[in-house]
């Protein structure tokens, strides 16, 4: 997909060191917008019953939705998928000053893998558990279902690549997932055609490059 690069700035508006990973020359991330991340994982995990939680999340970055997730105790393992060797060598490397510690706490699994295929295998996201269900799998990768990083990813967010998806959900298990644009009522009606009780959260939180107000949105859903 093109060479990913882990960059650190002083941004004289923040007044902070800024931590941003590039694809080539597209942004993905920044250490100055991570709210919906956060929110990513501490909506989809309160939608989540149980005590003992096994937890997906597809695409680690810079580790704020891990690191959210973890801090909910119910969470008893953490299966991190990342296709980008080097990502998980910033987190082994402690790299990132906010998500430091990571990749040591006993929870956590990082696995080099590609979601997608993963998603959309038998197998599933544990290759020495063949079919193991989770209690949740929280996704961040692309920019939107309708704005891919690469071309391929295209097909899971169709009702066949979710649905794939809710195998390796356990019932009532949830399916969350952050996206840069506003929500898009074609793709809730897809997810509600595999899941039920659908939601498109709109997160708003300040900008200080524009001075105003940005959002991302997070779906959340459920396997019945």
């Amino acid at each position: 997909m093109g060479e990913i690069s882990l960059r650190r700035r002083f941004d004289p508006v923040a007044r902070t060191d800024v931590y941003e990973v590039k694809l080539g020359d597209e942004y993905l991330m920044s250490s100055l917008f991570t709210a919906a991340e956060i929110a990513l994982a501490r909506l989809g995990l309160a939608r989540t019953g149980g005590e003992a939680l096994d937890v997906v999340v597809g695409g680690l970055g810079l580790g704020y939705t891990a690191q959210a997730a973890l801090e909910d105790p119910r969470v008893r393992t953490l299966t991190v998928v990342e296709y980008a060797e080097a990502v998980i060598d910033w987190h082994e490397r402690n790299l990132l000053p906010d998500t430091a510690g990571l990749a040591a706490d006993e929870r956590v699994r990082l696995r080099r893998a590609d979601f997608f295929a993963a998603a959309t295998g038998e197998a599933g996201f544990d290759p020495d558990r063949p079919g193991r269900v989770f209690d949740a799998v929280l996704l961040d990768i692309d920019h939107s279902p309708a704005h891919v990083l690469h071309a391929p990813h295209a097909g899971f967010y169709t009702e066949a690549g979710l649905g794939a998806l809710a195998a390796h959900l356990r019932p009532g298990g949830t399916f969350a997932m952050w996206s840069d644009d506003p929500p898009d009522a074609a793709f809730t009606a897809v997810l509600e055609a595999v899941f039920t009780d659908v939601a498109a959260e709109r997160i708003p939180f300040p900008n200080p490059l524009t001075g105003g107000e940005s959002s991302n949105t997070v779906y959340l859903a459920t396997r019945a």
